[in-house]
């Protein structure tokens, strides 16, 4: 009887130290689900740059106006016939 009971008592341990630090245990899934969530936060962000690009790129595909204003902004071009003033600060 004592050796049956000893038994249950090891079993039981072993089936305790699997389920709390063993491979897939309570530790390990919750590690999983913190970047599990950090992951999702990243790639909500990635999403919305994603976003404000495609929204860029549908405007330089359609307008001039767009283009125009990168060319300004970016290159510092400038018109034919147009005087470019600089000011220093």
């Amino acid at each position: 009887m004592n050796k049956l009971i000893i038994l249950l008592i090891l079993l039981i341990g072993f089936t305790q130290y699997k389920l709390w630090l063993g491979h897939g245990g309570i530790f390990e899934v919750e590690q999983m689900k913190k970047s599990l969530a950090q992951q999702k936060e990243t790639n909500k962000k990635i999403t919305e740059g994603n976003g404000v690009l495609a929204a860029e790129v549908i405007d330089l595909k359609e307008g001039y106006d767009a283009i125009e204003e990168r060319a300004r902004n970016d290159l510092g071009m400038i018109k034919d016939n147009e005087r470019f003033y600089q000011l220093a600060k």
